[in-house]
């Protein structure tokens, strides 16, 4: 028998490590159990929170579920994402869109930014809410938040149109 360094047993990073890393919440095991492992021992709510994970539940299309940690807020049904393994297998994505899609605007469902698509996915995903870590607002998460050298990253921006901001050509 003969030892398999970790590093080349696994070549991608799954969101459950990675999530762990970035917020802090020292969560194990598949992404779908982190709502009910979380309670009593994290704050959970429906608001979400810079810092905060999101924790989606699992689904026919996605049954290990999937979280991942809050980086921004651009509204009250928008926020950023930070997480790994969603677009492209391993692949770290920073500050990519979500939609709460719920008819009650309680984020019960989201629609997720998607590389192959270059814009929101077509699937609608069931989250169960968000995990707080010492039930408040952290952004010391970004220290932290290195990129694997075997990890792809990708980074999304908004598509914003600055051309009002342009001043005009003086002759």
């Amino acid at each position: 028998m003969t030892a398999v360094p970790a590093q080349a047993r696994s070549k991608f990073l799954q969101c459950v490590p990675f999530a762990r890393e970035v917020s802090g919440i020292d969560i194990r095991g598949n992404a779908w159990t982190w709502w009910s492992q979380a309670e009593g021992r994290y704050e959970r709510g429906q608001e979400p929170r810079i810092g905060s994970v999101m924790s989606f539940k699992k689904t026919g299309k996605n049954p290990f579920g999937h979280v991942a940690m809050v980086s921004a807020i651009v509204s009250d049904r928008e926020v950023l994402l930070t997480h790994a393994n969603w677009s492209r297998r391993g692949g770290i994505e920073r500050n990519v869109r979500a939609v709460d899609v719920s008819a009650a605007g309680d984020w019960s469902q989201v629609k997720v930014w998607y590389a192959p698509n270059g814009g929101l996915g077509t699937s609608v995903y069931p989250v169960n809410g968000f995990i707080y870590k010492d039930g408040g607002s952290d952004d010391s998460w970004a220290a932290p938040m290195m990129a694997k050298a075997d990890a792809p990253v990708v980074t999304a921006s908004l598509e914003l149109d600055l051309s009002d901001l342009v001043p005009e050509k003086l002759d």
